[in-house]
């Protein structure tokens, strides 16, 4: 049984690096400068940290290969959004951002038809 919860695991993970590698295709096209991918802290985890002009971004990417668990955007629910401020707020302080340098929460998802629905600004800063 927990041989089958650990591949269980080991394959999400590989479905979610490779829509994550998509996530990356798809924003570098369209000018972001990703800075880090799969940043993790004691307060989360943010799937893809990328520039354009000069604003900082923290992206979550979420895949759904049908409508059966959902759409990708309501997995991004009010406790993940907290887990990812916190973790960018983190990064924030770490890194030696200034506290006036804008940022933003953007939600990339993606179905299992290719189609990939980009959301700017899809969260505010959560406490």
């Amino acid at each position: 049984m927990q041989e089958l919860a650990k591949n269980t695991r080991l394959n999400k993970r590989k479905i979610g690096t490779k829509y994550e590698e998509i996530a990356v295709c798809y924003l570098i096209s369209k000018g972001y400068k990703i800075i880090e991918r799969n940043y993790r802290n004691l307060y989360g985890e943010i799937d893809i940290l990328a520039k354009k002009d000069s604003t900082l971004l923290f992206f979550e990417v979420k895949f759904r290969s049908d409508g059966s668990y959902g759409d990708p955007l309501e997995a991004v629910n009010h406790w993940k959004q907290k887990r990812i401020s916190k973790a960018a707020l983190y990064y924030y302080a770490k890194n030696g951002y200034a506290k006036n340098l804008p940022c933003r929460f953007d939600v990339i998802a993606i179905y299992g038809d290719g189609t990939i629905n980009h959301i700017e600004n899809a969260f505010e800063f959560q406490w």
